[in-house]
C-alpha cells in the first residue's frame, strides 16, 4: 500500500462529515464516489458541496473552477458501485458499531485486499470496527474535524492490527489533500485531541459542581488569563453538552453533576437555545475579562498536561503530534506539552499530588511518565528539557517550534507556522523570529523571505491570546523582532498571500520588499481595539506612505486590497496567484546573485538615511560608495560588464 496506488476515493456518508471529506478530496484533484443510503441524503450532500465551492470560488480560494471540482464527484446509493474502483474507502456513517460492522462486512466482499479501508469515527475503537474484516491490517482511522473544508487536522489512527504500510499510506494521502496528519499509534479512547479536551471541559465542570467556581469565572479565566479561544463552558454549549456526557458515560467515567443536570433538563447548549448560557432569551456566553479573578487555571491545565503525559508515556503519540493536534483541532494558542514545559513540570506534578492527596480522586493521579520526567530533573524550559529538549545554542535552523526555516542557495526561507491561528504573532513566535535573524550566520545568506503557512494569511495580526496575563509594561517590550528584521544585513522579502493585518503588516513593513497576491488584504485595525500599531508600524507607514495615507490606515482601521496597496506604494507588486511564485523568484534571484556587501551597505544607508537630514544622508551615501569601491565585488562587477557576462559576486 502506498500513496502512488491511491487515485479513486469512496466516501460512505453524505452528511456533514461525509460531504465535507468528499469536497476536500475532490479539491485536491481526486475522483470521488459519495454514497449514502437514500437519494435525498446524497442530493443534500452534493448541494452542500456545490454551495461551499461557490463561496470558496467567490473568495478566490480555489485553484480551479467549482464546476471542474464538482465534475470529479459521483454520487450513488449503491455501496458496491461506490467502492468498485476505490483505492481508499472512508466510512463516515453515524457512530453506531453495529452499523459500521455491517458496512465493513460488505467492504470485505466488495473490495480487494489492496484497498485501504478507513473510518472517520470519533469515538469508537478502530480495532472493534475492524473485527469483522478478515484483513484488519488494511483498516485504520482517518479522523477529520468538522468542518473538513476549514479544519486542517486529521488524526491517523492505528487499530491493534493496522499495518505500518496502511498507516503511512493514509498519512501521505492526508498530506496530498493539503491537510495535516498526526499519528495516533495506539487505539485509545478519545485518540489525541479528545483526550486533551476532556479535562479542559470536565475539570471546570467539577469545580462549578463543587461550588469552587462559577461558569463565567472559569470561562473568563481560561480565555483572558490563559489565552484559550473559548471557555470550557462556552465550548460545551457549542459542541453540545450531551456529546461530552455520552463520551464520559460510554467510557465509564464519573460525570460532573452540572453536566448531568443540563442533559436531564435537555438544556444542551446552542442547539436547544439554552445550556450553561442562555441563547434564545439571553446574551449567550456573556462573561467578561474581570470575571476570571480567583479561578485556579493551573488545576485545569495540570489535568490536561497529565493526559498529555499519558499519551506520550504510553507511546500513543509524540509531544509534537499532541501539540499539533490541540492547536489545529482545538485552536489552542500553543501546544499543551510546550505550555507544560513553560509552566514547569514540577509545579504541575505538585498540583496533581496535592489534589490527589486531598480528594483521593483517581483523575488527579499523576502519570508515571510525568513523575519520571520530574525525577530526572527534566522539568521544562528552564531546566533545558521536559517534554522537549531545549538548546538555543545548537545553531540548527530546524530547532524552532513556530517557524519553518530552510537555507537553500543562499536564500533563508522563513515560514510562520501557525496556520490554525492565521499565523498570528504570539510572543513565542516573535521571540523565535528575533532569535533566528539575530543568530543566523549571514556569511551563508544572500537574502531572506518570510511567508505564512496555509492559504489564508501572511499574518492576521498579533495573537492577543498569546499575551494573555501580560502586564502593560511587558507589552512594551515584545517587538524587538521587527527591528531585528529591519536591521538584518541582507535584503528581506515579505511573500504575502491573504490577510496582512496589524502585527502582520508591521512585520511586512520591517521587510525591505513586499510582494503580494491580488487577493491579499492589508490593514492596521488596532484602533478598533483602542490601540495603535506597534512594532514601528505607525512610523514606517508614515515614512512609506506619507502623512495622508498613513493616517487614513491608522485612524480608520479599514482594510485595503492589494491593488490599492500597490498604488499607494505599500507593496512592490500585486500579482495574480498563478504568477506569484514566478514573480517572487525573479526578485529573489536578483537579490541572491547580487553583491552581498553592496546590498548590505545600500540597505544600511537607505534605512538610516530616512532618519537623518539630507546632508547627513548624502554623507552616509558617499561613505558607503567609497567603502564599496575597494571591494573585490566591485572589481568583479566592472570586469563582468566589460566582458559582457553575468558577474559572480562572492561578498568580498
Amino acid at each position: 500500500m502506498s500513496l502512488e496506488n491511491i487515485d479513486h476515493i469512496a466516501v460512505l456518508g453524505a452528511g456533514n462529515m461525509g460531504h465535507g471529506i468528499a469536497e476536500v478530496t475532490a479539491m485536491a484533484g481526486y475522483d470521488v464516489s459519495m454514497r449514502d443510503i437514500k437519494p435525498e441524503f446524497v442530493e443534500d450532500g452534493y448541494d452542500a458541496i456545490a454551495w461551499s465551492l461557490e463561496k470558496l470560488e467567490e473568495k478566490d480560494r480555489l485553484d480551479e473552477s467549482a464546476d471542474e471540482i464538482l465534475s470529479r464527484i459521483e454520487t450513488t446509493t449503491d455501496l458496491e458501485a461506490a467502492v468498485a474502483n476505490a483505492d481508499l474507502v472512508i466510512e463516515a456513517a453515524p457512530e453506531n458499531l453495529e452499523l459500521k460492522h455491517d458496512i465493513f462486512s460488505d467492504l470485505e466482499r466488495y473490495t480487494d485486499e489492496e484497498t485501504l479501508l478507513a473510518t472517520n469515527t470519533s469515538s469508537l475503537p478502530i480495532s472493534d470496527i475492524a473485527d469483522v474484516v478478515d484483513t484488519p491490517e488494511r483498516v485504520l482511522g482517518l479522523h477529520f474535524f468538522n468542518p473538513p473544508v476549514k479544519m486542517d487536522l486529521v488524526e491517523v489512527i492505528y487499530g491493534e492490527r493496522t499495518s505500518d504500510d496502511a498507516a503511512e499510506a493514509g498519512s501521505e494521502w492526508v498530506e496530498s489533500i493539503d491537510k495535516t496528519p498526526i499519528y495516533v499509534r495506539k487505539d485509545v479512547r478519545g485518540f489525541v485531541v479528545n483526550t486533551i479536551v476532556g479535562p479542559f471541559i470536565g475539570e471546570p465542570a467539577w469545580m462549578v459542581s463543587d461550588g469552587e467556581a462559577t461558569i463565567r469565572q472559569a470561562d473568563a479565566a481560561m480565555v483572558h488569563q490563559r489565552g484559550y479561544p473559548m471557555g470550557p463552558f462556552e465550548l460545551g454549549d457549542l459542541t453540545g453538552i450531551d456529546v461530552g456526557y455520552h463520551v464520559r458515560k460510554e467510557a465509564g467515567d464519573a460525570i460532573p453533576p452540572i453536566m448531568e443536570e443540563k442533559v436531564e433538563a435537555e438544556a444542551l447548549g446552542q442547539k436547544t437555545g439554552t445550556g450553561y448560557y442562555e441563547y434564545e432569551n439571553g446574551d449567550g456566553a456573556d462573561y467578561e475579562r474581570g470575571d476570571g479573578e480567583g479561578f485556579d487555571t493551573l488545576r485545569v491545565e495540570a489535568r490536561m498536561i497529565n493526559r498529555a503525559a499519558y499519551l506520550v508515556g504510553e507511546d500513543v503519540a509524540t509531544p509534537e503530534a499532541v501539540d499539533t493536534g490541540v492547536q489545529l483541532g482545538l485552536g489552542f494558542p500553543e501546544g499543551i506539552c510546550r505550555r507544560a514545559d513553560k509552566i514547569g513540570l514540577e509545579r504541575v506534578l505538585e498540583k496533581l499530588e496535592t489534589l490527589h492527596e486531598s480528594t483521593g480522586d483517581d483523575r488527579f493521579e499523576p502519570h508515571p511518565y510525568l513523575e519520571d520526567l520530574v525525577e530526572a530533573g527534566n522539568t521544562g524550559e528552564d531546566a533545558g528539557a521536559g517534554f522537549y529538549e531545549y538548546d538555543s545554542d545548537d545553531g540548527e535552523l530546524d530547532s524552532y517550534h513556530h517557524l519553518n526555516v530552510a537555507l537553500e542557495d543562499g536564500v533563508l526561507q522563513v515560514e510562520l507556522d501557525r496556520p490554525s491561528r492565521m499565523n498570528a504573532l504570539s510572543s513565542d513566535l516573535l521571540e523565535e523570529i528575533d532569535d533566528l535573524f539575530s543568530t543566523v550566520d549571514t556569511d551563508d545568506v544572500r537574502c531572506a523571505t518570510i511567508e505564512g503557512a496555509g492559504d489564508r494569511a501572511f499574518s492576521a495580526g498579533a495573537d492577543i491570546g498569546g499575551f494573555a496575563g501580560a502586564e502593560p509594561t511587558d507589552l512594551m517590550d515584545v517587538t524587538p523582532a521587527f527591528e531585528t528584521v529591519n536591521d538584518f544585513p541582507r535584503p528581506v522579502v515579505a511573500k504575502i498571500d491573504g490577510f496582512c493585518l496589524g502585527g502582520g503588516l508591521e512585520l511586512a513593513l520591517a521587510c525591505d520588499l513586499r510582494l503580494a497576491t491580488e487577493r491579499s488584504t492589508f490593514g492596521a485595525p488596532e484602533i478598533t481595539l483602542g490601540l495603535i500599531p506597534g512594532g514601528g508600524g505607525t512610523q514606517r507607514l508614515l515614512r512609506l506612505l506619507g502623512e495622508t495615507r498613513a493616517k487614513e490606515l491608522v485612524f480608520r482601521g479599514n482594510h485595503i486590497d492589494a491593488d490599492r496597496a500597490e498604488d499607494w506604494g505599500l507593496i512592490n507588486r500585486s500579482v495574480d496567484r498563478d504568477e506569484f511564485d514566478e514573480t517572487v523568484d525573479e526578485f529573489v534571484d536578483d537579490l541572491r546573485t547580487g553583491p552581498p556587501i553592496g546590498l548590505e551597505v545600500a540597505k544600511k544607508v537607505m534605512n538610516e538615511g530616512t532618519d537623518a537630514s539630507l546632508d547627513a544622508a548624502i554623507a552616509m551615501e558617499s561613505q558607503g560608495f567609497g567603502l564599496l569601491a575597494s571591494t573585490e565585488d566591485v572589481l568583479e562587477g566592472t570586469t563582468a560588464f566589460a566582458e559582457d557576462r553575468e558577474p559572480e559576486f562572492e561578498g568580498k
